[in-house]
């Protein structure tokens, strides 16, 4: 299956054959997305051989070319996209309907084509919730989350805990200018869960230390010496700790997590199921996300 970089200049002219799917970034040459969908489409050809011609690529293409981009894509083919930086959330306006969780987290990483354009959808919520579910055994349901970061994935962890009825919702940012438009940006629900900001530079006193699941969405834990975003000491062992950075597999964050005792994940799981639910909308079919799995841990170094 090809799992090269293509720029769109690659594809004028072409004939690619078969289903192309495709994940469209800058940069993007990153992307471990083409082997966890090859491997899942090579497994579901077994059962179902119309998936057989079916493939998925990576795509590099500016912020500024997406709106020139996204039809000549429709027009040869292309069934479905995955979009990443820097194109989630310039895609709302681009694409002909959105469904309402992409709506209210504000970006679209997935998008279907069809006879009048592309129907964009955000899968980063559900992968998230999925994440929790399977590795920390939590519930987004009634749960307190403290959430790090103000940025586009702090955004979709922060929609879809409202989504699903949180007790509480606290976002702590290192930026306050950040922070207030991530909190401004969040949809309006008088009278649902409380929603509170705060610096990580001065943690309040009153943050919730009892039964809470804290989300990293920073991108501190990217290099070795990164700090931890929050000061576990204070917190009981019960805490549950998920980290969405999986590359690397343990960042300073979940070592202190686990030194404290905590129940801790990373960010792997969220990244599987959010990408099997974009190949679900894509096909209408079931996908194995243990071909998924086995798949990242192979792409991983």
């Amino acid at each position: 299956m090809p799992e090269e970089t293509l720029r769109p200049e690659d594809l004028e002219g072409s004939r690619l054959g078969g289903v192309s799917l495709a994940v469209l970034g800058f940069p993007v040459n990153h992307s471990i997305s083409p082997a966890l969908h090859n491997a899942a489409l090579a497994e579901m050809a077994k059962a179902d051989p119309r998936f057989s011609d079916w493939s998925y690529r990576r795509l590099e293409v500016e912020a500024d070319r997406l709106p020139e981009v996204l039809p000549k894509l429709r027009d040869a083919g292309f069934r479905g996209l995955n979009l990443t930086i820097p194109h989630k959330v310039r895609a709302l306006d681009l694409a002909t309907e959105v469904d309402s969780e992409a709506r209210a987290i504000g970006a679209v990483n997935t998008l279907l084509a069809g006879e009048n354009g592309w129907s964009g959808f955000n899968t980063d919520g559900y992968g998230l919730e999925q994440a929790l579910r399977e590795e920390l055994e939590v519930e987004l349901a009634g749960a307190v989350v403290i959430l790090l970061g103000a940025g586009g994935a702090a955004r979709a962890a922060a929609s879809q805990s409202l989504l699903r009825g949180c007790r509480e919702l606290w976002v702590g940012n290192r930026s306050r200018e950040r922070l207030d438009a991530l909190l401004a940006s969040l949809p309006a629900n008088p009278g649902g869960p409380p929603v509170k900001g705060f610096p990580l530079s001065e943690v309040p006193a009153n943050l919730p230390k009892d039964g809470v699941v804290i989300v990293n969405a920073t991108s501190l834990g990217l290099q070795a010496d990164d700090p931890s975003p929050l000061d576990l000491s204070a917190f009981p062992p019960e805490t549950k700790v998920l980290d969405m950075i999986y590359n690397p597999p343990e960042t300073t964050l979940l070592r202190e997590a686990r030194v404290c005792g905590m129940r801790a994940a990373n960010g792997l799981a969220m990244l599987v199921h959010q990408a099997a639910r974009s190949l679900s909308i894509w096909s209408g079919s079931e996908v194995p996300a243990a071909a998924m799995f086995s798949a990242a841990r192979q792409a991983l170094p």
